[in-house]
């Protein structure tokens, strides 16, 4: 396919997922299935501009003076492909499958930068909606925080110390040019191509299949590592979903000790099984799905308690940038109900002197800072360790510190810390 031809079938995936309000990948999928024709590096540069087109919307339809797929996937070759203006002329040539040529009014659009006393959420492209979420996390850097957000994110992984070390991942990823996170001792970074440029398929490796790594950002890695695991404890990932985290902890671990794995869907739960296996995990013992009776049976005995609790997902608008724009006010209210209650049904389990490590992929402090200290209003029994005295305990990387300023939760961020969003407060209950 030609530029143009490419241009064209993203401006269709857009158009698609504005009138069918649906998800991205699934517009995408259908697109390649009635496309047959379209090779692998042709799905892979329209679903690039597609999701870089979702990214920066707000500042394209800015700039543009207009939000149609059309203007979102032109500008988008100017502001995130670089290519200029007059290259984006040449590829709209009207010519069979090119978008038609381009107006004097788009011309200018594309040559128009986004006003600097643009408002944060046009800055940031972020729904207006936030804005007062984000002016409280973020202040004056509300703008910037939401536009790292908007960026293309790296590949991480998380090296399994059960079966790998960092260097012989490293090694067995060369050709893809890896090198260690900045914070993470078990963290291995790839860097994005640009552009139209296939993302590395990490889980094709043979690496992968071994079970020495596992796909993680590194803010989920040091939010693991915060938690405090140690050898021979009980230990309890109360929304283990797919695993990620389990796995990591039994690392921790070193496959001593009881490791529970708990989520009430037993689909999210259900990856789980083949990725313990594959890790070469022995410790851990999935629960089934939603089993109270199983939960009550371990009431007041763990030593630790692992929430990744549900949560809107603003942390990682990098890797899902369509879910900003279908998020809305009622759907953050639903997930701070389930996170309340989350907290309690964890609080119950954690025998005193232990700990409950609660940690969301959110940068909204609702989702954070307040629910925490809801949780302590309703649990004095329990007191917040600062971050800082975890982090030396966890990591010899130097500390960064919280992006919301706070002294004893951690908030991380792409801006401040190069991960996705992720926020981490871990509380000890009175022995």
């Amino acid at each position: 396919m030609t530029p143009g031809a490419r241009a064209s079938a993203a401006i269709e995936v857009l158009a698609d997922i504005a009138t069918r309000k649906r998800p991205a990948a699934e517009a995408l999928k259908d697109w390649g299935l009635a496309h047959r024709f379209a090779g692998s590096g042709d799905r892979a540069a329209i679903g690039n501009l597609v999701f870089d087109a979702l990214r920066t919307r707000a500042s394209a339809a800015c700039a543009m003076g207009d939000d149609s797929p059309r203007a979102l996937v032109l500008r988008t070759l100017v502001a995130s492909w670089h290519l200029t203006p007059d290259q984006v002329a040449a590829l709209a040539d009207g010519s069979q499958h090119a978008p038609p040529p381009l107006s004097e009014a788009e011309l200018e659009g594309l040559r128009r930068p986004v006003p600097p006393d643009a408002p944060a959420h046009i800055r940031g492209d972020y729904p207006e909606w936030l804005d007062p979420h984000f002016e409280r996390a973020f202040g004056a850097r509300a703008g910037e925080e939401g536009a790292a957000l908007a960026r293309r994110a790296p590949v991480d992984l998380r090296v399994n110390t059960l079966k790998a070390t960092s260097e012989k991942v490293l090694k067995a990823l060369r050709r893809f040019e890896p090198s260690p996170t900045p914070h993470s001792p078990v963290g291995v970074r790839i860097v994005q191509a640009a552009g139209p440029g296939k993302s590395p398929h990490v889980e094709a490796e043979p690496g992968h299949g071994k079970g020495w790594y596992e796909v993680q950002d590194e803010g989920s890695q040091i939010a693991t590592l915060l938690s405090g695991a140690k050898p021979k404890g009980q230990v309890i990932d109360l929304c283990a979903g797919a695993g990620g985290k389990t796995l990591g902890l039994a690392a921790l671990m070193h496959n001593t000790g009881q490791l529970y794995a708990y989520d009430t869907d037993r689909l999210r739960l259900r990856p789980i099984f083949e990725r313990l296996k594959r890790a070469g995990v022995r410790n851990a013992q999935v629960l089934a799905a939603g089993d109270a009776e199983a939960l009550a049976k371990l009431e007041g005995k763990m030593d630790l308690v692992l929430i990744d609790a549900p949560c809107t997902g603003s942390g990682v608008w990098r890797r899902r940038p369509d879910a900003k724009w279908r998020l809305a006010p009622q759907m953050l209210e639903a997930r701070l109900e389930e996170q309340a209650a989350v907290l309690d049904t964890g609080a119950a389990l954690v025998k005193p002197g232990g700990r409950l490590a609660y940690i969301t992929c959110s940068v909204l402090p609702p989702e954070n800072r307040d629910q925490v200290e809801a949780f302590l209003g309703r649990h004095p029994e329990f007191k917040v360790l600062p971050w800082r005295q975890l982090w030396d305990e966890a990591l010899s990387a130097p500390p960064l510190p919280s992006s919301d300023g706070a002294a004893d939760t951690l908030l991380m961020t792409p801006l401040s810390h190069g991960t996705d969003g992720f926020f981490v407060a871990v509380l000890e209950r009175d022995g």
